[in-house]
């Protein structure tokens, strides 16, 4: 079995030493050193190249988030940033997220045995998570490259056939040889099937032949009831040009304008759904986890304000640490990016983020507005809140037209419930690649259960979903 290297890094030596029991207690995991700064912590991922460091969010000299930056110019070690509750620290967390960290966990309490046996279990399934990802990629890699040297390898071999093969002898197509005309004999009694004039002109001399055949074109030229030759009394008619394919883009717009024409003399045009189900009738749900800040930033980035929906958010993340996420999010997208809260009134243009340790639920209110409610209902899939719970909130609204988006993270919550409302035809359903997924988990789930219609790099869901809402 592999034994993956760790450097821990904290302030606190009470800290790194538990940090360290925590991680030694699985027997993949060995911390091959520690670290009490930012700047110790540069110098001993460059000499030891670890395969995994845990970094305290704050610190003097130099701050985790800053050494993680520099870090990341340099390597693609994973990252797990360990952070504190206070507004500064889960601040530098959620920006730690968006410059590459590959997740957090918070800092276990000190007084509570029970916290710290959480915090340790979190911590290596995180660990654990992103050697997988690492061991996944480079696997991917290597497919990659084996398929490209295929294909390589036979363009080659095309190329040598080509190569080889005899070149075509170009030669002049073969004269019909004639033979001279033998005289056919008949019996003496046989008639002759030539007409007299024929005969006779052959046994003219050839001078005489020629003066009769002009006398004749003379005569023939004066007849009033002359048939004139086909071929030199045909006027070629000029060519009508095919229409270009401009002219044929052009023409369907008129065609498909005549026919609604007519059919709005037999049927009426249907209408935008307005009055009791309030002022839209598309909404967006988002679901991620493991490097979900990051993706969400790159998302949100490219929606614009004029969103004719709102956006329902679930992000995997402890309480707190979600209102953090809200409002940095906030500052890079066009839409109003808000931490939910109950009873909320759902506005097209504006995103709503889950609040950590509740689940988020869309509602109906007696004035047919959309709001969100909160529960503490025990967790699903492990998550609370949860992507699953999320999505299945938005089945009894058939009227709606429902966008439903997996982003990168582990597990497969968000899958079960996406397979449902595809089969009961949901208008879209998106999902990020294995490409740019830091962990292909929650999106791979739901491309096995055959129910993603658009798998995409992240850069191109949001163009692809805008002009799907729109």
């Amino acid at each position: 079995m592999a034994v993956y290297q760790v450097l821990v890094v904290d302030d606190s030596a009470f800290m790194r030493k538990i940090v360290t029991d925590l991680i030694e207690a699985d027997p993949e995991f060995k911390v091959a050193a520690t670290a009490s700064t930012g700047k110790e912590a540069i110098e001993k991922a460059v000499d030891l190249q670890p395969d995994v460091i845990t970094m305290d969010v704050e610190m003097p000299e130099m701050n985790g988030l800053d050494a993680l930056k520099s870090i990341m110019q340099k390597s693609s070690v994973p990252v797990i940033m360990l952070s504190g509750i206070n507004e500064q620290g889960m601040k530098e967390t959620i920006m730690a997220l968006e410059a590459g960290a590959f997740d957090f966990i918070r800092k276990p309490s000190i007084s509570h045995d029970q916290d710290i046996a959480q915090v340790g279990k979190a911590l290596v399934e995180r660990m654990r998570a992103a050697m997988n990802e690492i061991k996944r990629k480079a696997d991917r890699e290597e497919s990659l490259k084996r398929t490209r040297e295929i294909q390589e390898h036979l363009l080659r071999q095309s190329q040598r056939v080509q190569r080889d093969a005899p070149a075509q002898v170009h030669r002049e197509p073969a004269q019909k040889r004639i033979d001279p005309v033998q005289p056919v004999s008949r019996p003496k009694n046989e008639p002759s099937e030539q007409p007299q004039s024929k005969v006779l002109q052959r046994n003219m001399p050839l001078a005489d032949q020629k003066k009769e055949r002009s006398e004749k074109k003379l005569e023939a030229a004066k007849s009033p009831d002359r048939i004139p030759n086909t071929r030199e009394a045909k006027v070629p008619k000029p060519i009508k040009p095919l229409p270009t394919p401009k002219e044929l883009r052009n023409a369907e717009p008129i065609r498909s304008a005549m026919e609604q024409t007519a059919a709005s003399t037999s049927q009426p045009i249907p209408k935008a759904v307005t009055g009791t189900e309030g002022t839209f009738n598309k909404i967006v749900a988002i679901g991620c986890s493991t490097g979900g800040p990051r993706a969400l930033k790159t998302l949100l980035e490219e929606l614009p304000a004029d969103l004719p929906a709102p956006v329902i958010i679930v992000q995997h993340m402890p309480p707190n640490f979600t209102r953090s996420l809200a409002q940095r999010l906030n500052t890079f997208s066009p839409l109003h990016v808000v931490e939910a809260e109950e009873g909320m009134v759902l506005k097209k243009g504006s995103a709503y983020i889950a609040p950590g340790g509740y689940h988020i639920v869309v509602s109906k209110a007696a004035d047919g507005k959309y709001i969100l409610k909160l529960t503490e209902q025990h967790p699903v899939n492990g998550h609370r809140p949860s992507v699953d719970t999320m999505f299945e909130s938005l089945l009894p609204f058939t009227s709606l037209q429902r966008h439903l988006v997996l982003l990168t993270g582990m597990g497969s919550d968000g899958a079960r419930m996406m397979k449902k409302l595809y089969e009961a035809g949901v208008t879209s359903t998106f999902a990020e690649n294995e490409e740019t997924c830091v962990v292909y988990g929650m999106p791979r789930s739901a491309v096995e259960l055959q129910c993603v219609r658009h798998l995409l790099p992240l850069q191109e869901i949001a163009p692809k979903l805008v002009q799907a809402v729109k």
